[in-house]
């Protein structure tokens, strides 16, 4: 009798088939990428949209005192191993929609350099950075301002006296892990408005805790200091000798 014919090859054959088709199942599962971590969100007071025309039409406040000249580097040309993550040129922000039309990132030239020796010293303990945000020109300030609610104001700068990030000496970021290329876990989502953001929250995973401390020190031994409601939010300790920036991406040359 053929195997065709006989019961037990047929049902060995259908075994092997569906054997052969889960394990192709679970391969393509395996190739897919890993799904992007999740993002907070908040509702604006008033669609961004409406909001995004007054910002760019505001003046940003008037300062007095001698400032050095702006020297804003692009991060990505002193060391192209930190990676970027723009929010602000995607959807995937706590607004939803882009407030950036380029993903780009900027420092003034020592906070930059400062960044880059960071990111070499954490390559030593299998880490890198990947920037979220860096240089931020004010009517950006001013538009996440006017769309935040009023009980979660102490999670953005006020406009009328400018936020570090203005100033090019401010920068929010995260870790990576060299051998994964994939952001590591830390105790909240960026720019989440929750206690969990502080830098001094003693909750979630024992792992997270320490890669945020982590980042902290290294950070703290270059120069920077972070921000008591935001974890993932430095300031560089030279952000008062440079003024308010209103510059938009659009007019910042390549290669700085």
């Amino acid at each position: 009798m053929s195997a065709r014919s006989d019961p037990l090859a047929c049902a060995h054959h259908r075994g092997r088939a569906w054997l052969l088709l889960a394990l192709a199942l679970l391969g393509c599962a395996a190739e897919r990428p890993p799904e992007a971590p999740p993002i907070f969100h908040i509702a604006p007071v008033r669609p961004v949209a409406e909001l995004l025309p007054l910002a760019l039409a505001a003046t940003p406040p008037a300062e007095t005192g001698e400032f050095r000249a702006p020297d804003l580097v692009e991060l990505n040309t002193l060391d192209p191993t930190i990676k970027l993550d723009i929010r602000y040129a995607s959807a995937r922000n706590f607004l939803g929609t882009p407030v950036y039309s380029q993903a780009r990132a900027f420092l003034q030239r020592p906070a930059a350099e400062a960044l880059v020796r960071v990111h070499r010293a954490l390559a030593r303990e299998g880490y890198g950075l990947l920037v979220h945000d860096a240089y931020r020109p004010w009517y950006v300030t001013r538009l996440f301002w006017d769309a935040t609610p009023a009980d979660k104001h102490r999670f953005v700068a006020d406009p009328a006296t400018g936020s570090r990030h203005n100033r090019g000496c401010a920068v929010d970021l995260t870790l990576y892990d060299l051998r994964t290329g994939r952001a590591v876990e830390m105790p909240s989502l960026y720019d989440e408005m929750s206690e969990r953001a502080y830098p001094t929250y003693t909750g979630g995973s024992d792992t997270a805790r320490h890669l945020r401390d982590l980042l902290r020190r290294h950070m703290e031994a270059e120069g920077f200091t972070v921000y008591e409601y935001e974890w993932w939010h430095f300031d560089y300790r030279d952000w008062k000798s440079y003024a308010i920036q209103n510059v938009r991406f659009e007019e910042l040359g390549r290669g700085r």
